[in-house]
């Protein structure tokens, strides 16, 4: 057996285990569902009370005993009425057990005392899983069958390994995690905030937090006008038509805001970019010659999401898409193609991301275009990757039904996988839009279109970034670069005149000139997570020198200001971490 076959099965036979001790606890509770997941397991449950911390130690407990007992998993095939028959008192199996298409056979699994609708695979035994290498982590609310007009059941999370190693290796790094989560980091560097009395799901930039979106912006901007784009800027809201026109309000509605009326007309905000600017194309008839348009914008969308999802920075309501759209003709696709993924390449290692994994989504079964298209499209996409040695994973079928796509997957840090960058060809915008350019031989013809979001969005992207440096930013991005220290009173108007001279090279600084005492100050400028402390005393004013101390505790004492000035502004233009 795989490796990855039996640690699923241990996970999903722990998912049976803890629903068994749950019951033991709670006779009455009615029981959901309890899959294995990456990492873990969970179990849902409606329980006559709502769970404490204290709960979770009790459950463990119990199913520690459950499983030294050797229970054999024991799979049972059963008719769908004699399921409903056994789960009767059960109304959520009993409603999953109808939703089952047909009259087919029903596998039921037992283990001591608990039976569960299950089509397994499980341990052989209780005892295949180890008493101490698993672990419940929390519980959470979560809406039956992810519906918020369903009722909200109570959620264990658990987590089970091979062995007790496997899981001590994991809760550390679960550890690291919590320690490095975005929402905590934002609140202690001051970065952001998130006001629900306002309005959940939207961001508010604070001044550090808008500093480094600047510098995103600024660098994002002028990348892409080396690479040939042309930035645009675009309205907010447009009327319903448009949205009639693209089809999102047949096939995106739900994530879309209710309309405003303006002048009697049903207005929307935007949940997407690229309906404006293929009207801005459509403003003028363009040739072949004019092709390739590369359009790019910082557009600000607005996408309902529901509330149980929301989280921090990685899924909001509101967010800026980096968003860019080439229109060209069908002999220039490959060498577009080619080249806006090698200049996604160059952007996530410049951010520090150099671990990218691509994902080829393929055609599927319902779709528009035709065959000839659809396989250029592929074609290209494949060719570019190949062209790259960029390791990818085929998803045949897994194309939107307008057009193939490439996803980039980057891995931060911690190991997790982020998908960010989606190359995404689009067969059906210029066709209900009536794109056309003026070919070679005088007809009119439809352009190629291709969607690419590069960092997906500013905010989504920020709270990847803030996970995957810790918040120690490497030195280009960092709101505050360099914290001139004086050590007393007496040295303010030395550390003021010293951070003058280094804003005026171009530094984000501040002296800082509070009454702490020495320590406390480099204390906070490392809790702070500033890259670069100039200590200024006696000596330093004397010989007009500065001591520098970085935020990882190394120094080097008495160096000219020009000297600091100089190695910094070389690590910046090489966008080195320190």
């Amino acid at each position: 057996m795989k490796n990855e076959d039996k640690i699923l099965r241990i996970r999903h036979s722990a998912a049976h285990v803890m629903a068994e001790a749950v019951l033991e606890m709670f006779p009455d509770a009615k029981i959901a569902i309890g899959p294995a997941i990456e990492n873990g397991f969970y179990y849902d449950f409606d329980l006559p009370r709502s769970l404490k911390t204290e709960d979770l130690a009790e459950i463990e407990n119990r199913m520690k005993r459950i499983i030294k007992e050797n229970h054999p998993f024991v799979k049972k095939v059963v008719t769908k009425e004699e399921a409903l028959e056994f789960f009767k008192d059960q109304p959520y199996k009993v409603e999953l057990i109808k939703d089952l298409p047909g009259n087919e056979e029903i596998s039921m699994y037992s283990q001591g005392a608990f039976t569960d609708l299950c089509r397994g695979p499980h341990v052989e035994n209780t005892s295949g899983l180890n008493p101490e290498a698993f672990k419940l982590l929390s519980v959470a609310g979560a809406y039956w069958r992810g519906d918020e007009k369903n009722p909200m059941l109570q959620r264990i999370y658990g987590t089970a390994w091979n062995s007790p190693k496997e899981l001590r290796v994991y809760l550390n790094h679960l550890k690291e995690v919590e320690k490095r989560d975005h929402r905590k980091l934002g609140r202690q560097l001051d970065l952001f905030s998130v006001h629900e009395e306002a309005g959940a799901g939207l961001i508010y930039w604070h001044p550090k937090g808008a500093r480094i979106r600047s510098v995103i912006e600024d660098f994002w901007k002028g990348e892409h006008f080396k690479s040939g784009y042309e930035i645009i800027y675009t309205p907010h809201i447009g009327k319903s038509w448009l949205w009639e026109t693209s089809g999102h309000l047949d096939f995106y509605s739900d994530n879309m805001y209710s309309p405003i009326k303006i002048d009697n007309a049903d207005y929307y905000l935007k949940p997407m970019n690229c309906p404006f600017h293929i009207l801005i194309y459509k403003t003028l008839m363009r040739s072949y010659r004019d092709l390739p348009l590369r359009w790019a914008e910082l557009g600000t969308v607005y996408r309902y999401e529901r509330s149980g999802v929301l989280h921090g920075l990685l899924r909001v309501r509101g967010f800026t898409q980096d968003d860019a759209h080439i229109i060209c003709t069908p002999d220039q696709i490959e060498d577009e193609i080619l080249e806006v993924l090698r200049f996604s390449l160059r952007m996530w290692e410049a951010f520090g991301f150099k671990d990218i994994k691509a994902y080829l989504a393929t055609k599927p079964e319902k779709c528009v275009g035709d065959d000839k298209q659809w396989d250029q499209a592929v074609e290209s996409l494949k060719a570019a990757v190949e062209k790259e040695n960029l390791e990818y994973v085929p998803d045949e079928g897994g194309g939107a039904f307008y057009g193939p796509k490439i996803d980039l997957k980057i891995r931060d840090a911690l190991g997790r996988e982020w998908q960010m960058t989606t190359i995404q060809f689009d067969f059906n915008l210029p066709e209900r839009f009536d794109m056309t350019f003026v070919d070679h031989d005088g007809k009119e013809k439809r352009p190629y279109m291709v969607h690419r979001a590069l960092l997906g969005s500013l905010e989504r992207f920020f709270g990847v970034l803030i996970e995957h440096y810790g918040g120690a930013f490497p030195v280009w991005l960092s709101p505050v670069q360099v914290q001139v220290i004086p050590v007393a009173k007496e040295f303010y108007e030395y550390a003021g005149e010293t951070a003058k001279k280094l804003m005026a090279e171009g530094f984000r600084t501040y002296a800082d000139l509070s009454g702490n005492r020495l320590n406390a100050k480099i204390r906070n400028a490392q809790n702070e997570k500033i890259p670069y402390m100039l200590v200024v005393g006696e000596k330093e004013e004397a010989e007009n020198l500065v001591s520098l101390r970085d935020r990882n505790g190394n120094k080097k004492n008495l160096i000219p200001l020009m000297t600091f000035v100089e190695m910094v502004r070389e690590k910046i233009k090489n966008k080195v971490l320190l």
